[in-house]
């Protein structure tokens, strides 16, 4: 059975006047809760960690994790393209009671294959949880290729990878090589349906920032094996899904929870305010889902 599993928010972190809203942060753990969401994920990118400064991070990560108080698992992100900080980030999240971790491939650096082995063996190392390999070429430029993968899901705490190449056939091919228990997420929201058809476990998902209840009953269904109603769901959520991401992202996902009245819209910069059209898209699909009632 995969360590985490099913529908895990990528959760967006609230801002007032600039700074951390530590009282929305912990409305929106209890509320994510409520709603059926089954693993939390903070500061990962849609939670704008690499806006954050190291203080915020870590205190992001113990709100959470008090907050959920092991009612669901809590994988902190603590991923960098310094392998020093995401050691400092995985051992603060041991220490507070995170449940696991996740670690983006190395941006920037551009390291090879053998590089990127070593930057996940070296945080595996120094640290005693279990850790969720990010994938994320259209970000991070590097791609974690199946034979890296395969070898770095022989490491005995690298228990899972969530998958953002908007490859279909990536778990497929993964499973070809890895026989060991490990878990597969789909970081897209849009492909998470098929993702699972080809072996994935579940999706760390933006959208359940937005629609979390309807994201855990697409995801049971997936488990419960009915293909079809999973699709069904999928089919209604897919105007969200798109407007999200019609602007840099967590812009849509911040204002689309600035709706529900749970946080504000602020995203710090690069990440500019919505335009007015995405704003109206993103009514017009949360009013479709009867989110606005």
């Amino acid at each position: 059975m995969a360590l985490f599993s099913g529908s895990l928010v990528a959760m967006v972190t609230p801002f007032r006047n600039g700074n951390l809203d530590e009282d929305a942060l912990r409305q929106l753990t209890h509320w994510h809760i409520e709603q059926g969401t089954n693993g939390l994920v903070p500061v990962g990118t849609t939670g704008e960690s690499p806006a954050l400064s190291s203080v915020e991070h870590k205190r992001i990560v113990e709100i959470v994790v008090t907050e959920a108080a092991g009612r669901v698992p809590v994988v902190a992100g603590a991923g960098s393209n310094n392998p020093i900080e995401a050691i400092e980030y995985s051992l603060h999240a041991e220490e507070v009671g995170a449940d696991g971790l996740l670690h983006v491939a190395g941006y920037y650096n551009r390291p090879n294959q053998s590089g990127l082995y070593a930057h996940f063996k070296m945080v595996h190392d120094a640290c005693n949880l279990p850790i969720i390999l990010y994938n994320i070429p259209p970000r991070a430029i590097v791609d974690i290729e199946v034979e890296t993968m395969a070898k770095l899901a022989q490491l005995p705490r690298i228990v899972g990878v969530k998958d953002a190449t908007c490859d279909l056939s990536r778990p497929l091919q993964e499973r070809m090589h890895i026989k060991s228990e490990f878990t597969w997420l789909s970081g897209e929201d849009a492909t998470a349906v098929a993702y699972n058809v080809g072996g994935g476990n579940g999706c760390i998902s933006v959208t359940a920032n937005v629609a979390p209840a309807l994201c855990a009953q697409m995801q049971k269904a997936c488990t419960e094996g009915d293909f079809v109603k999973a699709l069904a769901i999928q089919d209604d959520l897919m105007a969200l899904h798109s407007t999200l991401f019609a602007e840099p992202s967590p812009a849509g996902a911040k204002y689309a929870v600035s709706k529900l009245g749970l946080c504000g819209e602020d995203c710090r910069v690069p990440v500019m305010p919505l335009s007015a059209g995405a704003k109206k898209k993103i009514d017009a699909a949360m009013e479709s889902l009867n989110l606005l009632a």
